[in-house]
């Protein structure tokens, strides 16, 4: 049974953190087949998990630096990194984060998330967005 309550609201944080354009265009590019993880996501994902009041966004978007880093889920932290950036971790707090992670995921996964983290920095640059 869905609930359209947390639905909405996760929609709602999903596009603050990262952003109208990218929300649509997961959205749209959904067939039939896919748009159920669609609407997991909103309700279960960015619902239940980002719209409690536990954690504030920045410490969300560290915390999922972390994990997805950990994880190995590189293109997932280049989607989370640009969020972080959009959530006010400022250039410091996020050299740190990556620092931290090389240091306990190992150096290659440093290496890939700052790797990952210039090139999201630089489009972002390009696109005007920061």
């Amino acid at each position: 049974m869905t609930d359209s309550k947390l639905k909405t609201s996760g929609e709602q944080v999903r596009r603050k953190v990262l952003g109208d354009t990218y929300v649509d265009r997961a959205m749209k590019d959904q067939d039939p087949f896919g748009q159920p993880l669609q609407d997991v996501l909103n309700e279960y994902c960015w619902g239940m998990a980002w719209t409690n009041d536990g954690l504030d966004l920045k410490q969300r978007s560290l915390l999922n630096l972390g994990m997805l880093a950990a994880s190995n889920r590189m293109h997932e932290f280049g989607i989370h990194f640009r969020g972080a950036i959009r959530n006010g971790l400022s250039e410091k707090e996020l050299q740190a984060a990556l620092i931290q992670i090389a240091v306990y995921c190992g150096i290659p996964a440093g290496v890939e998330a700052f790797r990952v983290a210039k090139s999201v920095r630089r489009e972002m640059k390009e696109n005007g967005e920061q």
